[in-house]
């Protein structure tokens, strides 16, 4: 597995300090951008939390799934929590170890008490000391937030700094993209009030075990949620149950729960649980398996496969600037492309971290990580693969169908209503639910002439 060294540089640890006039939750930031460009330590909010407990324990969720791995536990996994300023709301997300599950705490505008929040996305410190702090806050005593330094500490960075140096799988990189994407195909399935949403989540086991193995089905049943055998219309996945533990820490503060998914074939299918609390939300999204990260997932290769979509991005890269919904169609009217072309290009866009996607709002939003943006591109073996076969002659087209030599297999890949399949064990295996295999990729650049040579690396 690929991986790089991300460098956190932070000015002083974050912690929850005491003095005459309350308490202060400081989280100190890293390396971020903003509309200014690149700053070392971005501010982007400092006031009251309308809610500082429930803050807390959703602080606490995201970062017990940046530490965790649900599959291989044996393996360490530690990773910063990412904090996006929208200018309206505070986003704080994490990606697991196993790169199956995405957490996101969204603390809007009613659940922020003081000054507006600045726009920009960085790394905050989440460290154990302060992990301890923040799970003795007892109560709705007032805390203050501060997302960056305060002003004295712009003033005296010479003191003591506190490095960081986190292996980052470039997995976790697609895992961002993908989980974006398999997102924004999903409907609300139910809504559970207050009381149902503790019992139900209650009810799930908290650790693996052979009465969790495999996906659980779910269907709304009047203002609750049953399990069911036969996953029919309505139905939502629940892979790998004991992974929502991390929703435990908020349960009693939960005013509702909000399940999405897909519409289901019968197959396993992530799915995104979204707990609504005073001022916030806080959602996990689940892979398909416990065994199975979404970087695997394949959604995104199609719009990669494109060199219209690689244009389209830049131009629509121009016209982002941090906003907390960002509409494809407002983007299409700026931009003179199609809703179509800007959807292919934000999904191009989330492949470098640049975008995310809010289920509550239906939208997406922009943020940026400090990745390379040819990154997961040049990382992604399908990708690579394919356009070594389209660029070295191995494929032969013939009407609607083509014909790809690769190593001493010749396949044949035929195209049906858009939809390209493939004599490859990796077709018959998945039936195109984790995106196109190498062959039909390669098929795909080769019928739109897109130039290949510059792939083969």
């Amino acid at each position: 597995m690929t991986r790089s060294v991300q460098a956190l540089a932070y000015a002083r640890p974050s912690a929850v300090e005491t003095s005459r006039s309350g308490r202060l939750l400081g989280l100190e930031t890293s390396g971020g951008l903003t509309p200014r460009g690149a700053e070392p330590h971005p501010r982007f909010f400092s006031g009251f939390l309308t809610s500082p407990g429930v803050a807390a324990r959703g602080l606490l969720a995201v970062a017990d799934v940046a530490s965790a791995r649900y599959y291989q536990r044996t393996l360490p996994a530690s990773l910063d929590p990412v904090v996006t300023g929208n200018g309206d709301r505070l986003r704080f997300e994490s990606f697991s170890g196993c790169c199956g599950v995405y957490a996101r705490l969204d603390v809007l505008r009613e659940g922020l008490d003081g000054a507006e929040t600045g726009h920009g996305t960085t790394n905050v410190d989440v460290n154990n000391p302060l992990r301890e702090a923040l799970s003795r806050l007892m109560g709705d005593d007032p805390l203050h937030l501060r997302v960056g330094p305060d002003e004295m500490a712009v003033t005296t960075l010479d003191g003591p700094v506190v490095e960081k140096k986190v292996p980052l799988p470039d997995r976790w990189l697609r895992g961002f993209a993908e989980a974006q994407v398999v997102s924004a195909g999903f409907d609300l399935r139910a809504e559970l009030p207050a009381a149902e949403a503790v019992r139900f989540l209650r009810s799930l086991p908290r650790t693996s075990g052979n009465a969790s193995r495999g996906a659980r089905w779910m269907v709304s049943a009047g203002r609750s949620l049953r399990p069911t055998t036969r996953p029919g219309a309505g139905a939502v996945c629940l892979p790998g149950p004991e992974r929502l533990a991390a929703l435990q820490r908020v349960l009693r503060h939960a005013t509702s729960l909000r399940v999405y998914g897909p519409v289901t074939d019968g197959e396993a299918t992530a799915s995104a649980w979204e707990v609504v609390l005073p001022g916030m939300r806080l959602t996990l999204t689940l892979s398909p398996e416990a065994s199975r990260g979404f970087s695997g997932e394949g959604g995104v290769l199609e719009a990669l496969a494109t060199e219209d979509a690689a244009a389209d991005a830049e131009l629509v890269s121009l016209l982002l600037s941090w906003e907390p919904r960002i509409e494809p169609a407002d983007l299409a009217e700026r931009s003179g492309l199609t809703v179509e072309r800007v959807r292919a290009a934000l999904t191009r866009l989330g492949t470098a971290g640049r975008v995310g996607y809010d289920l509550a709002d239906a939208a997406y939003f922009h943020r940026e990580l400090p990745y390379d943006a040819d990154r997961a591109e040049r990382h992604n073996p399908r990708l690579v693969a394919a356009r070594r076969l389209a660029a070295s002659g191995a494929v032969v087209l013939d009407g609607d169908a083509a014909a790809v030599s690769s190593g001493e297999r010749r396949y044949q890949v035929r195209e049906k209503d858009g939809m390209l399949s493939c004599t490859c064990q990796w077709w018959i295996d998945y039936r195109g639910r984790r995106g196109p295999c190498k062959h039909a990729l390669a098929v795909r650049m080769v019928r739109r002439g897109a130039p290949v040579a510059g792939g083969v690396r």
